[in-house]
């Protein structure tokens, strides 16, 4: 099923923002209208053993501090996952990572955790896992969300460099 197919079934309520493809920060900002919402980014990552995959959701314009970031998950030393492990746990492409990719994660495979900074806002944009559009949710619609896909989160302080 579609993402928006199965947040309009679920009663979850979007807006949906068509626009031409984006791969970067940089990109949304050039590329998309102002919509409102907080922009976010989102990062795919491993433990330095590859047992453990992450999904980590911040601002945009948030800096992280990767060799601070493993303290704040109890991980191990941290990278990007491959492009081949995001589409096998979460069935999507380099470009389109999301919060809203979680639907995918059957097997509550990845651990999602959300910057607290995104926690005191209004509403947050995500890309549908595909990069052509962006979706904004208010925060009880992303609760909403996570409630109906059954997925654990954790709301946490992402380091930014010193």
């Amino acid at each position: 099923m579609d993402i928006c197919d199965f947040l309009s079934n679920s009663g979850i309520e979007y807006e949906r923002f068509d626009h031409p493809p984006v791969y970067t920060v940089d990109d949304v900002h050039r590329l998309t209208p102002d919509l409102p919402g907080a922009k976010t980014k989102n990062l795919f990552l491993r433990d330095k053993k590859g047992m453990r995959h992450f999904l980590v959701v911040m601002p945009a314009d948030k800096r992280i501090d990767l060799k601070a970031l493993p303290k704040v998950l109890q991980s191990s030393k941290v990278s990007f996952g491959s492009s081949d492990r995001l589409m096998k746990l979460l069935g999507i492409a380099p470009g389109a990572v999301s919060l809203l990719a979680v639907y995918n994660d059957d097997e509550k495979a990845v651990e999602l955790f959300i910057d607290a900074a995104l926690w005191h806002v209004e509403a947050c944009q995500f890309h549908p896992m595909i990069n052509t559009s962006t979706l904004v949710l208010s925060k009880a619609s992303i609760l909403n969300f996570l409630a109906a896909v059954d997925h654990a989160y954790q709301i946490v302080d992402i380091p930014s460099p010193p």
